[in-house]
């Protein structure tokens, strides 16, 4: 490690004891959850079969045209901030400060909701039990895990991450042989790769694949919690590197492949209509207790990206405290490095998120699930032209590309790419009316955003400048 990461993370004083393996389950199980267990279907339904699997075959591009961008800003900058702290210092803090609140948006308002989904669930098998007992417990454990260390938290999020992946590759095994004929089932085996055909290629027109860009690019979201893990990370030059590769490589085959085996299992009229398309592809090849045993690995996925949500949530106001955003108690960490006061503000927040989808569904709740949609495209466009700012900084300030430790490769048109993906993902949910109301909400929450900041800091800067100009005989 150099010194400048050294001081670096002395001066945050976060502990570096993530590794590989959980800084990629970190990111693995921050992406794969219900919108793969239980709305993938509605995407097929859609976009119909082939134009699903295009979606998720772009989705799967643009993320890895994005980690590739986060991957040379993280292993040469190493820091907790992450992509927040790169737009401040190379697309101005302005957009560094909105960054960092969208995303803590994001995560703050999937929080509550997860719990209670959580909650829910466990009345199939204890009915009796009240909702809220299971939801407070659910609550208390993820917040005991990210208080406590971030190695009690990447350790929690490695074994709930691994449930799921194991679930997703026994279906991909199992759907893959039922494809190949090798499993005798009637429902699947009549269907085959007629679903692709049946009703014509794109049964739903072309311009669908673009309007389901935005669910799509949701569900690959939390890839970059890769990159906010870094700055606590042990040697990161290494270890984030190998763990961007496996993330991407491995999210491309989970997603793409679960999207063809429903899309060739499922007839797209009914992938829309099922509560989970895996169970119905289990039910089918005869697995006992299918809805049961989905019903735990849900309730791991929607515990996984709370737990998840929760540390990604308290670093972004970690950082903006940090950068003299919010007042100091929320940079300020324990003994073991966790910012407490900044977990407790987070998770408060997703209890209000959670009110507000009881008594204001129609309007605060609906305008910040509209807003936490549209921020993960903006974080990621964010990631990628930070890339190229500091690409050319780097550059102009004498920097020889070949030094550094990780490069994106095929620049400039890498981060164009990224670009061009995350704006076609806006576009397309312009032409979609049930999503547009991400635009109506998430645009004005973001010029909100910049707004506040600039009237702040103007402010700040009136007071730093009449505290400088009093004389000490002033004072008397």
């Amino acid at each position: 490690m150099s010194t400048k990461e050294e001081k670096l993370n002395t001066r945050a004083g976060f502990k570096q004891e993530m590794q590989t393996r959980h800084i990629v389950m970190l990111a693995l199980g921050g992406v794969i959850g219900t919108g793969l267990f239980l709305t993938s279907g509605y995407t097929v339904n859609q976009a119909g079969p082939l134009g699903a699997v295009i979606a998720y075959v772009i989705g799967a591009l643009m993320v890895y045209m994005v980690m590739m961008c986060l991957g040379e800003l993280a292993v040469q900058m190493p820091e907790t901030g992450s992509f927040s702290s790169y737009s401040t210092r190379f697309l101005g803090p302005g957009t560094g400060y909105t960054v960092a609140w969208l995303y803590w948006l994001t995560w703050t308002v999937a929080i509550g909701s997860e719990f209670t989904a959580a909650g829910i669930l466990m009345t199939r098998w204890f009915p009796d039990t009240p909702v809220w007992i299971w939801s407070a417990l659910f609550a208390g454990a993820v917040f005991f895990t990210n208080v406590v260390s971030v190695r009690l938290f990447a350790e929690t999020e490695f074994w709930l991450s691994l449930i799921k992946v194991v679930t997703v590759v026994v279906f991909l095994v199992i759907g893959g042989g039922a494809i190949l004929g090798l499993l005798n089932i009637d429902q699947a085996h009549s269907i085959g790769l007629g679903n692709f055909t049946r009703e014509g290629l794109f049964p739903t027109g072309f311009m669908s694949i673009a309007m389901t860009l935005l669910a799509v690019s949701f569900a690959f979201s939390g890839t970059e919690l890769i990159g906010i893990a870094a700055g606590e990370t042990k040697d990161p030059q290494r270890n984030v590197p190998r763990a961007i590769r496996t993330t991407v490589l491995r999210l491309a085959i989970f997603f793409v492949g679960t999207i063809f085996v429903l899309a060739t299992l499922l007839p797209r009229e009914q992938a829309g209509l099922v509560e989970s398309p895996f169970v119905t592809v289990f039910t089918y090849i005869g697995i006992p207790y299918s809805a049961d045993i989905m019903n735990f690995v849900i309730i791991t996925a929607l515990l996984s990206a709370a737990n998840s949500g929760l540390y990604a949530a308290s670093r972004m106001l970690w950082t903006l405290s940090d950068q003299g955003h919010l007042p100091k108690q929320f940079s300020q960490l324990t003994r073991m490095g966790t910012p407490l006061n900044a977990i407790v503000l987070s998770m408060v927040g997703g209890g209000a998120s959670l009110l507000s989808s009881v008594f204001a569904a129609d309007t605060v709740y609906l305008a910040l699930v509209s807003i936490s949609g549209l921020a993960v495209v903006v974080v990621w466009m964010s990631i990628a032209a930070s890339q190229i700012a500091f690409r050319r900084q780097y550059v102009a300030n004498g920097g020889d590309v070949r030094d550094l430790k990780f490069r994106v490769r095929g620049y400039p048109w890498v981060p164009l790419g990224a670009l061009v993906c995350c704006a076609l993902a806006c576009v397309g949910i312009a032409f979609d009316p049930e999503q547009r109301v991400a635009l109506y909400f998430g645009v004005p929450f973001i010029a909100w955003c910049y707004f506040v900041y600039y009237i702040t800091r103007n402010s700040r800067e009136r007071r730093l400048s009449l505290a400088s100009t009093v004389r000490p005989s002033d004072a008397f």
